[in-house]
């Protein structure tokens, strides 16, 4: 059965958050060591519910199981765990990036363009809100994926975690085309 794309609703959290840990536990061992992978999987995998009130978080779902989820952010926060200089205030579009958070894939779900579809509908709803920019705080795992979107580099990053880990990332930007359809 193919995957089917929808926008997330409060009752999805829980498996979405279940999602995330597999996959953080799963991937980041290859660029993290046991104390950074495990403070990833608790403090970057709870779902800011904000993404979910504010329809813009997305979830593929098969069989009544989420195998994907993503979105992206009209608000001032990177990444869940994020706090420093992190408000709820709505960012201007015509100069400031929206933010693309929480992309997640099930191992068993990767290589099949799950990913990409919610990184084109986030793009297209961020284009309808007049916003010229996407940027992301991406985890290790996860740059190859931003890259071959079309994601460029900023700058390298630290991301601490509430607890005191401090994690390697990479800040990154995309400018958003225009409409051509």
């Amino acid at each position: 059965m193919e995957p089917v794309l929808r926008l997330a609703v409060r009752e999805d959290s829980a498996a979405v958050a279940e999602l995330g840990r597999a996959s953080v536990l799963e991937l980041f061992p290859a660029f993290h060591d046991a104390v950074e992978t495990a403070s990833a999987a608790k403090h970057i995998t709870t779902l800011d519910p904000a993404l979910i009130d504010d329809g813009t978080y997305y979830v593929h779902e098969v069989n009544g199981e989420i195998v994907a989820c993503g979105g992206w952010s009209r608000r001032n926060k990177l990444f869940n765990a994020s706090t420093a200089g992190a408000d709820e205030r709505l960012l201007d579009p015509a100069t400031e990036p929206a933010r693309i958070r929480a992309m997640f894939v099930r191992s068993d779900w990767t290589r099949r363009g799950l990913a990409r579809a919610i990184l084109t509908a986030c793009t297209e709803a961020a284009r309808a809100e007049g916003f010229t920019k996407l940027a992301l705080m991406a985890t290790l795992p996860g740059v190859p994926l931003y890259k071959a979107f079309g994601f460029v580099e900023v700058a390298p990053a630290e991301l601490p975690m509430p607890d005191g880990v401090v994690l390697a990332g990479v800040a990154m930007e995309r400018p958003i085309e225009e409409n051509t359809q």
